[in-house]
């Protein structure tokens, strides 16, 4: 052992990722990474990206063709691509989801108070309730009509739309409210949307009249009419949703971090699409999955919970190895369950165990377990498995780190790696870790988002 370093120490990948080479495709791949975030800002929006990208690709929906996907219900994917040796030696999978928490209009939403027309919401998934008043907010969605015809809904991107907002109470009568717990003083329940002010043409005369009440509701009425076509009752039949309006920026004066909403977990379904799809003829079969609804429990027939992964698999067995088993493809297969992890924040250092947290700019971060205090919930991949990793990153040169989610008995998550675990194959969480997590304006470094695709790109060619 003599001349080797016995201690572990933790390298940056701006030390080992250097030279023009690296930088340069670092910035184009954060370039791409951008605009993708920035477009893409639902789950639909997510899925149809990566559907027309595989379409580019070559893939096909026909099982038949050694490169194929299949969408479920607009907000789930599976991909996959025949690898050299046969099915039943097992593949390489990359799952990710691609929800991330917002506001959703509840289906009966538009309603009018104070001359003011607005939309109640249903929060959906981990956020901080005070992170949503007072910013610029665009609608992202769609609705359906009942003769089944589909209306994309997007208002607050473009430069000449108008944007949405949540209010706030004015700090000179918020002396009350600042006695609350914050856990209690913002009401899910008040984070509603401002839509209008102005009311219908028709009762500008009768501003007196009992009749013309909800005048302003009438008018928001109108004006979605007049651009979709669509009556109150369709929706009923919709999905929309307020998220933040703008597009992803760089941040920090050397731009060399990248803000914006819904890196939870766009960023690993970015960075495993980009591997994929540059990866040379690969070993064994490669497989994507990307899910829907991570952030309410992966229940739903879009989450990971549901049998559309089985599904897809037994289809693909029955096109490409009708002989081999299922269950002899899962024991023998490996998987990334690829999420984001929590970077230490410079400002709140206290609620993490320093030896064992993630630092910005170190490269992807393994997680063994998440889960809840004691472990609850938890995938806790072995010991091998982490150590094949290991290896396979070292020898590939890829910077990589090792944390938990905060100190023991102060938080806790959950991720799809134990849904992917109930196969028996090995899976263990992997992805950047990033800043103000589950915020509108999320935080992440553009060297974590290249070492994290290369990762991904060692791990669907090993």
């Amino acid at each position: 052992m003599a001349g080797k370093d016995l201690d572990f120490k933790a390298k940056s990948c701006w030390d080992i990722l250097t030279g023009k080479k690296h930088l340069k495709a670092m910035e184009a791949l954060s370039a791409q990474y951008m605009t993708f975030l920035s477009a893409c800002k639902t789950e639909r929006e997510v899925i149809d990206f990566v559907r027309n990208k595989a379409l580019s690709a070559g893939y096909r929906e026909d099982f038949s063709f050694p490169k194929v996907f299949r969408v479920l219900g607009e907000k789930t994917i599976f991909l996959a691509r025949k690898g050299k040796a046969p099915l039943n030696s097992g593949f390489r999978l990359i799952g990710a989801h691609a929800d991330s928490p917002r506001l959703d209009f509840k289906q009966r939403p538009l309603y009018e108070e104070c001359a003011v027309g607005l939309a109640k919401t249903h929060y959906y998934g981990g956020i901080r309730k005070y992170h949503w008043l007072a910013r610029l907010l665009a609608l992202h969605g769609v609705v359906v009509k009942k003769s089944g015809e589909s209306v994309p809904v997007r208002i607050g991107e473009d430069p000449n739309d108008p944007v949405f907002t949540v209010l706030d109470l004015l700090p000179h009568l918020a002396s009350k409210q600042m006695e609350k717990k914050l856990s209690t003083v913002f009401e899910g329940e008040k984070l509603n949307v401002v839509l209008g002010h102005a009311p219908a043409e028709n009762d500008k005369k009768d501003n007196n009249d009992k009749n013309n009440k909800d005048a302003v509701k009438k008018k928001v009425l109108e004006m979605l009419n007049k651009r979709y076509q669509i009556v109150e009752e369709d929706l009923f039949s919709a999905e929309i949703q307020a998220v933040p309006a703008g597009a992803a920026r760089e941040v920090g004066l050397d731009r060399s971090l990248v803000g914006g909403y819904g890196q939870d977990d766009r960023i690993c379904v970015h960075a495993a699409l980009s591997a994929l799809l540059s990866e040379p003829a690969p070993a064994h079969t490669q497989v994507l999955v990307f899910w829907d609804k991570e952030e309410i429990g992966s229940d739903g027939a879009t989450g990971a919970k549901s049998l559309f992964f089985e599904y897809c698999l037994k289809d693909l067995i029955h096109a490409w190895s009708p002989k081999t088993r299922l269950n002899h493809v899962f024991m023998n297969s490996k998987a990334l369950s690829a999420d984001v992890h929590a970077a230490m924040d410079p400002d709140y250092q206290d609620v993490h165990e320093k030896l064992n947290a993630a630092l910005l700019g170190y490269g992807p971060c393994f997680s063994k377990f998440t889960g809840h205090r004691g472990k609850a919930g938890a995938n806790d991949a072995n010991a091998e498995y982490v150590a094949w990793l290991r290896n396979l990153l070292d020898t590939a040169g890829i910077p990589w780190q090792m944390a938990e989610l905060g100190k023991v008995d102060m938080g806790g998550g959950g991720t799809v790696a134990k849904f992917l675990a109930i196969y028996g194959m090995d899976v263990i969480d992997f992805g950047p870790a990033i800043l103000s997590m589950h915020s509108p304006f999320e935080i992440s470094s553009k060297m974590d988002l290249y070492a994290g695709m290369l990762a991904y790109k060692a791990f669907l060619g090993s």
